[in-house]
């Protein structure tokens, strides 16, 4: 069956009456049935696939917890799909298509989960599935690997953030990063390029230590050289 279409501020879209209703909790227990589903064209918008593997882990609102606040009105999944856009496309809000949720809709959503770090809580409950995919027999690593990378910074980049790397020639930030074992993500950690890696490695194990208390093993390269880092690694008390 042909969709009609419908005009909105006079920009042609699908009207997608006949989709099939989400699934997300923003639909089941929200208001977000009240609106019209929209069709999923874009390269970042998440598969069927991805998306059952997301919906089992996001974190569950506050308002359908009793803490407070309305019921939801626009469908996760295209909120998580409007974010990913913005973030693959480095668009202004203001310039989200028009087919997605309202942009300072979606940026309040981006800005919540933020701010309460909810994004972090989605991100621990993916790795931990991959790692279980993978055949580890826990999802918590006992070893990771840290590493960093210097960045040209824009002319934007100002402040404590910016440095001048003189081994690589590089004036901007550099990220440090510890991974587990797989390559998945544990803890990013973002300064200026100038500052050496076996400094701000006490920064980045300290870190790791405090949210992965298995670990007791950490490979590093020449750069972190110094005489801390030699010896067992002791855990949090």
């Amino acid at each position: 069956m042909q969709n009609a279409t419908v005009v909105l501020s006079d920009r042609p879209l699908p009207d997608l009456r006949f989709a099939a209703e989400c699934d997300c909790l923003a639909h089941l227990y929200g208001n977000a049935g009240d609106r019209p589903l929209r069709a999923r064209v874009y390269a970042t918008d998440l598969t069927d696939e991805e998306w059952q593997i997301v919906r089992r882990v996001m974190p569950v609102p506050g308002w359908l917890c009793g803490r407070g606040g309305n019921p939801e009105g626009f469908c996760h999944r295209e909120m998580i799909d409007a974010v990913r856009y913005f973030v693959d496309n480095g668009i202004k809000w203001r310039a989200m298509p028009a087919d997605f949720p309202p942009w300072s809709a979606v940026y309040a959503f981006q800005h919540r989960w933020h701010t309460d770090e909810l994004l972090d809580v989605l991100h621990e409950r993916l790795r931990e599935q991959v790692r279980i995919v993978e055949g580890r027999d826990d999802p918590e690593p006992s070893a990771a690997i840290v590493d960093s990378q210097s960045l040209r910074g824009a002319s934007t980049l100002t402040g404590e953030r910016r440095g001048y790397d003189g081994a690589k020639k590089v004036s901007g930030s550099k990220r440090h990063i510890a991974v587990d074992c797989l390559g998945l993500l544990l803890v990013v950690m973002v300064t200026a390029a100038d500052l050496q890696d076996r400094d701000a490695g006490v920064a980045l194990l300290e870190r790791v230590r405090s949210l992965f208390t298995r670990v007791r093993l950490v490979w590093a390269d020449s750069g972190y050289a110094a005489p801390w880092w030699i010896g067992p690694c002791t855990p949090s008390a």
